[in-house]
């Protein structure tokens, strides 16, 4: 590694040991990048070079900032975190926000000032943001002063993080308006880690992925560049928050990277998001088939818009969706796989070659095999383990399971895919125990949890059930406590408290009742023949 930019060297001291990082490949001239890197001065000169700093860069549907206007807001927030919250290179500096512009200038500015970015999905709750400022030892924080009260309670309860500004109050503002925009980005170097990105583990205890500031450079010279092609003319839009790595590409990144402008929402419900796509001009769509399939349950006529590239990611997009989405509307889907671990899509492609129930190829930079258990490659049409490799991967923050994602030096998604004879990827199955709904990695053991602090659950297990539109939903199979009986009113009640404890879009969707729980002679609980219940139930 070069030598680092840092001051507090917390996070790079805790890598794992290079024995155990995946094999990273530098194949494609496009990610060899100089020894010395800061990724947010490099966004914003990319954006600018290409049209100059009076460009459009960043809106809400209202109003957009140039490149020029973005610039000066983050160097005036990276000098009030350098002199105000006495932040130094590699401190951690967690990000509650909703989607908008100062949430991108606050991300922008922390790995201007050398920082490391901790975005966190607005829905969390306390509980939750503990186990990630205490994982990653937060000590700083930028927060919308509508999703403080959450966070005010993780610091009562852990300490952390012990500074906090806001925004939306005037506060932060305030002090912005006070400082010159005369700050130098710090010179870190190229493998400095940037971010690190919370994803959940199957047994609800979060993983820090960590990435440098080349990865963040690495996924728009890769797959955006060859899949996307972004010009400066595009107008990119999207559902996904920026505390998950597929909308921080594709609502930050990308854009910045070709000089392209971002219009984000601070929420964008199907229901509202064909009106918004016509307003806002958007030309690429990132979001999930959940979406794409509400959208054409509700779409009275074909919306009046720009949009060239629909992009889908999160969950697979059934073949389905993909073929009435470009009947309805004359545009074609853009599937792809990625994760957090190797910080965006690594399968896909590029609009003429999309096909239903594909995923497509490895992006250039990347490759892809599907292997049995000993790690030999399945023939075309034999289902096995995806792996892959390519400039990103997987480097957990401090954590044992790293070996389990990274094996051989590849890294192994979790997910059961298949080949064809002309090396397309088309997904089969997840194959660990996380639920995925909508696009959000659900935990089945955090739901558990959640539901045993209920004082009318004995037991309960928590699995996916198959879902026409969500792909999954939480399904929750409950062993009540003495002295509580079924009934609606219970169930929407054990929803609730989910919701209340977790973040809300984990809670079951379907709660089942049953005397007990199928486990084996040893006590552990079976999770397929919840499943095969599950499943049957859909079905019916």
């Amino acid at each position: 590694m070069n030598a680092t930019g840092h001051v507090d060297t917390f996070v790079r001291d805790r890598l794992p040991p290079p024995e155990d990082w995946p094999e990273l490949l530098f194949t494609v001239p496009e990610v060899r990048y100089p020894p010395r890197l800061n990724a947010a001065s490099e966004l914003l000169r990319r954006g600018a070079a290409a049209g100059g700093w009076a460009r459009p860069c960043l809106g809400d549907g209202e109003r957009m900032l140039t490149y020029g206007e973005v610039r000066e807001r983050v160097h005036r927030l990276a000098r009030v975190l350098a002199d105000d919250l006495g932040l130094v290179p590699g401190h951690r500096v967690l990000l509650r926000g909703y989607n908008g512009p100062m949430l991108a200038v606050a991300w922008l500015a922390v790995l201007a000032a050398g920082g490391i970015a901790v975005t966190t999905m607005p829905l969390l709750r306390r509980l939750e943001l503990a186990k990630i400022v205490e994982r990653a030892a937060v000590d700083h924080a930028l927060c919308d002063v509508r999703l403080l009260e959450e966070l005010a309670a993780c610091r009562e309860a852990t300490g952390r993080p012990a500074h906090i500004l806001t925004w939306g109050d005037g506060g932060l503002e305030r002090r912005m308006a006070a400082v010159a925009d005369d700050f130098r980005p710090v010179d870190t170097a190229a493998d400095d880690p940037a971010i690190v990105a919370f994803t959940s583990g199957t047994t609800g205890q979060p993983k820090g992925c960590v990435h440098f500031h080349r990865d963040l450079l690495a996924v728009c010279d890769t797959y955006a560049r060859h899949v996307l092609a972004p010009t400066p003319e595009d107008r990119f839009t999207g559902t996904p928050p920026l505390g998950f790595t597929y909308g921080l590409g594709g609502m930050l990144l990308f854009p910045l990277a070709f000089g392209a402008a971002s219009v984000m929402a601070e929420a964008l419900p199907p229901e509202r998001l064909p009106a918004f796509l016509e307003t806002s001009g958007a030309t690429v769509l990132f979001t999930a088939p959940t979406a794409y399939r509400a959208m054409l349950r509700d779409m009275t006529r074909v919306p009046d818009w720009r949009l060239r590239l629909c992009v889908s990611a999160g969950e697979t997009l059934p073949a389905a969706t993909f073929e009435a989405w470009r009947a309805r509307t004359g545009l074609t889907i853009v599937d792809g796989i990625g994760s957090t671990e190797m910080l965006h899509i690594f399968i896909s492609a590029p609009p003429e070659e999309a096909r239903p129930g594909v995923t497509g190829r490895p992006v250039p930079g990347y490759v892809a095999e599907v292997v049995d258990d000993d790690f030999r490659p399945c023939p075309p049409g034999v289902p096995g383990r995806l792996v892959v490799k390519g400039p990103t991967g997987c480097r957990y923050l401090d954590d044992p399971r790293q070996r389990e994602y990274v094996r051989r030096g590849w890294n192994v998604t979790g997910d059961t895919y298949v080949r064809d004879a002309e090396g397309r990827f088309a997904y089969v199955a997840r194959s660990d125990d996380i639920i995925v709904s909508a696009g959000y990695n659900i935990a089945g053991p955090e739901v558990e949890a959640a539901l045993l602090t209920h004082p009318a659950v004995a037991e309960c297990g928590v699995v996916g059930a198959p879902d026409p539109d969500r792909g999954q939903v939480v399904a929750a199979y409950v062993v009540l406590a003495p002295g509580h009986a079924p009934s609606e009113d219970l169930v929407r009640a054990l929803q609730d408290h989910v919701k209340r404890t977790i973040a809300p879009y984990k809670y079951p969707r379907r709660i089942r009742f049953l005397e007990a729980l199928p486990r084996t002679q040893t006590g552990k609980l079976q999770r397929f023949r919840l499943r095969e219940l599950a499943r049957t139930e859909a079905e019916a």
